[in-house]
């Protein structure tokens, strides 16, 4: 019996007869290509197969920090004055060095990309390198950041200093027996920038991850100019968190005075 009679063509097969040629050869041959998965008849099947499950997956990484965003606007938009004064125990200088870092990451791992696509191995590997030491850079300030701020009292519990926190004269007070409303509204703004940020920090520490396995495939020749998909889908994810950042930078560090008319 002829091979292509007796091959199992499932329901959607491209109509075009060169097409359902190339189909059943692949299967006859059982993928010569050995990066091409067993499920896909090629390269550009397995590709379009990860860009769409990268683009789902940083969907619901969205809507994850969306829901963030929005309970963070939310009690913003409530306790105004109590947020903007906390945001002026934040170091402007520390975040705009760090947004600074992030978008030269993104360029670096941009032409990473670039450069896989080209099948130039060689310079995929330094920009990979150039972009791991950027985000360990951002990672090191966020740290020193980090240790200033606790060491200041920020640290939402038992450690917050809720002395840094007078109230206005026309807040609330303290009772004598706690601290006022306008210190827990501050103490609430500190809660949700340590999360935001803390949370950030963990998506860069899986992204650092995720380029320095890139970095060990490319030099042992796995990235070539017909299979770059890896590249690619990391890229992405690496302009993802660089994007949240970009949102995070204006939302936690520049809203003095947003209380103020």
């Amino acid at each position: 019996m002829d091979a292509r009679a007796s091959a199992n063509i499932p329901v959607g097969v491209p109509a075009s007869a060169a097409e359902h040629e190339r189909a059943e050869h692949a299967r006859e041959v059982g993928h010569l290509d050995p990066h091409v998965a067993h499920q896909f008849d090629d390269a550009e099947q397995q590709r379009a197969a990860s860009t769409l499950g990268m683009w789902a997956f940083l969907a619901t990484e969205v809507m994850f920090f969306g829901a963030l965003f929005l309970a963070y606007a939310v009690y913003r938009a409530s306790y105004q004055d109590a947020f903007a004064a906390a945001s002026e125990h934040l170091s402007r200088w520390f975040g705009a060095v760090n947004t600074l870092i992030l978008l030269g990451s993104s360029f670096t791992v941009a032409l990473a990309v670039h450069y896989a696509r080209e099948g130039d191995g060689t310079r995929v590997v330094r920009c990979l390198l150039f972009t791991i030491l950027l985000g360990t850079a951002f990672l090191g300030i966020k740290a020193i950041e980090w240790t200033r701020e606790i060491r200041g009292g920020l640290l939402p519990g038992a450690t917050f200093n809720h002395k840094l926190f007078a109230p206005p004269a026309d807040a609330h007070g303290s009772d004598g027996r706690g601290p006022s409303e306008f210190s827990r509204h501050a103490e609430l703004f500190c809660t949700a920038y340590f999360v935001m940020t803390g949370l950030h920090a963990t998506h860069m520490i899986v992204g650092l991850g995720l380029l320095l396995w890139l970095v060990y495939i490319t030099r042992r020749g796995r990235i070539t100019r017909q299979y770059n998909t890896p590249v690619d889908m990391i890229g992405l994810y690496w302009h993802f968190v660089d994007v949240v950042w970009i949102f995070l930078f204006p939302l936690l560090y520049l809203i003095h005075g947003a209380g103020n008319h």
